[in-house]
């Protein structure tokens, strides 16, 4: 089970590395940068479809309980 610290541990690792989280109905979520998510006790908010100037046109809420997997993306993955 991934757990609220392990994301934010992802998010916070220097270098930043690229990640997809995965859901458990099918979605996933590429996360390029440390400022595409933000972390929870229960729920990860990620940026969904950023702007040249990386604002976020929406948001996506996902439950931690309902991510099946993190998976590393290479650094060249673009929305």
């Amino acid at each position: 089970m991934i757990t609220a610290k392990q994301l934010r541990e992802l998010l916070e690792g220097k270098p930043f590395k690229p990640f997809r989280i995965c859901m458990s109905d099918g979605t996933h979520y590429n996360i390029l940068n440390h400022d595409m998510a933000f972390i929870t006790r229960n729920t990860v908010e990620v940026g969904i479809n950023l702007d040249a100037d990386g604002f976020a046109e929406y948001i996506a809420r996902c439950s931690i309980l309902h991510i099946t997997k993190v998976e590393d993306l290479p650094e060249a993955v673009s929305t």
